[in-house]
């Protein structure tokens, strides 16, 4: 008896889907990382922008005669209305094009640069800051929907991890490319380089990003990964969840959300504690430590190097180890917060080696959980909320950044560097406490096509 043999047509049926395969794999790898370079060097001329004015600040003080009060003030503006516009772009971003979303932010927030390297008044500074925190905010929110819609669970710890050292990156980077600048010429060069390069990067991801795949006519991710799950019911409650009004929208992916509501306010002590260590430890060191402005410098620059390790590991981690989950990872860093902290605090100051490299670890520990609670925000809704999930948990981190400033400085000033010690130990401890109960939860979005 002969062996069948597959007719003429089928074979050249499963030749072509073959192909098709093939083509659908390639042309997802092409966009996958054109769409990955853009968002990364995109919010990386994002974070330019918005600390240039922290490195002019001496600057303003011998030559604008601003009191540090002043000083307090304008940077306290910049970071509420960045925070708002966290929450108010995330929920704009899910509804119109990413692309031109984050790329007409980023122009806008050069061209606010701009405005302030002519500035010379109190309240020019104030209108402009804010100005520039506004249109701030339209960079992270985009940025993850597209990792939410390009990158599926499974490997999304990983890519997030890589993208969310952009401003690690550039917080090493910036302070010594504004004192060139500033050398060179004078602090208003300073804004205008942050400002004409926002414009040109603006104008390039414009070009460079699209939306999700299916604008593509390629497949979702999680098909083309092989991760979706039940493409029916769930199914059904995405494209319910994509015709529901704005106020609809905001009620069952946001305030009805525990989940989102435990992220939100963890991500408000991780804040508090990101950002004091980022604004008053080189303070400490050079108070506490009898270090000089160069060597506390030095160190700071290790917490942010720390920081880029400790994204990469925390998203490995949680990808790998824990099979997507994020709460694993959020918990076991932020309980080592406490930890780093009272090496700091204990560390003896001749020892400049073991002084850096408990900077190094506490940057490696707080830069986890500050990119996975993110992170978890956008995955414990559907993929059309992940931009609004992003913003309403970013308005709290950068209350948190705000309480950083004013606050922490007073209870520094009457309790001295054990009472900021204490403080930011205690918000780590309530932010593990948080995020205990979050612990075997996966991303809603690993169910979820994103149709």
């Amino acid at each position: 008896m002969s062996a069948p043999e597959l007719s003429q047509d089928v074979v050249k049926e499963v030749e072509s889907k073959k192909e098709t395969v093939q083509a659908v794999k390639k042309c997802y790898r092409y966009w996958r990382i054109r769409i990955f370079y853009s968002i990364y060097i995109g919010y990386a001329l994002f974070y330019f922008t918005r600390k240039s004015f922290t490195f002019i600040m001496p600057a303003l003080v011998t030559e604008l005669h601003f009191a540090k009060s002043e000083l307090g003030f304008l940077g306290s503006l910049l970071a509420i209305s960045y925070g708002v516009s966290k929450f108010v772009s995330g929920v704009l971003s899910d509804r119109c094009s990413v692309r031109y979303f984050m790329s007409m932010g980023l122009i806008l927030t050069g061209v606010a640069n701009l405005l302030c390297g002519f500035s010379s008044s109190m309240v020019l500074f104030a209108l402009l800051l804010v100005i520039n925190g506004f249109f701030q905010g339209w960079g992270a929110p985009p940025c993850a929907k597209l990792l939410t819609y390009w990158y599926s669970q499974k490997e999304r710890g990983r890519w997030w991890g890589i993208w969310n050292t952009s401003h690690n990156i550039g917080g090493a980077l910036i302070p010594l490319i504004c004192a060139m600048i500033i050398r060179a010429f004078n602090w208003h060069w300073a804004m205008y380089v942050p400002g004409v390069l926002a414009i040109i990067v603006g104008l390039f991801i414009m070009n460079r990003l699209r939306d999700k795949p299916q604008s593509l006519h390629l497949p979702p991710v999680d098909l083309f990964k092989g991760t979706g799950h039940s493409y029916t019911k769930r199914g059904e409650e995405e494209r319910e969840d994509s015709q529901l009004s704005l106020r609809e929208n905001l009620i069952k992916s946001i305030f009805k959300n525990t989940q989102i509501w435990i992220l939100a306010i963890s991500f408000f002590f991780v804040y508090v504690i990101r950002t004091a260590v980022n604004d008053w430890v080189q303070l400490y060191l050079m108070e506490r430590k009898g270090y000089s402005l160069m060597v506390a410098g030095s160190c700071i620059f290790w917490f942010e190097i720390g920081g880029i390790i400790g994204s990469l590991a925390a998203g490995w981690l949680s990808d790998i180890l824990f099979k997507g989950k994020r709460g694993p990872v959020n918990v076991l860093f932020s309980l080592s917060i406490i930890v780093m902290l009272l090496a700091l605090w204990v560390s003896p100051q001749s020892n400049l080696f073991l002084v850096s490299g408990v900077m190094f670890l506490v940057g490696f520990v707080i830069f986890g959980p500050q990119m996975l609670i993110g992170m978890a925000a956008a995955e414990s809704t559907h993929k059309t909320g992940a931009g609004t999930a992003t913003g309403f948990v970013g308005f709290f981190a950068y209350l948190g950044a705000a309480v950083a400033g004013y606050p922490v400085g007073k209870i520094t000033q009457d309790y001295g560097w054990l009472g900021f010690f204490v403080l930011l130990g205690g918000c780590a401890l309530i932010t593990t406490s948080l995020l205990i109960p979050l612990w075997s939860k996966k991303g809603a979005s690993q169910l979820l096509p994103s149709g």
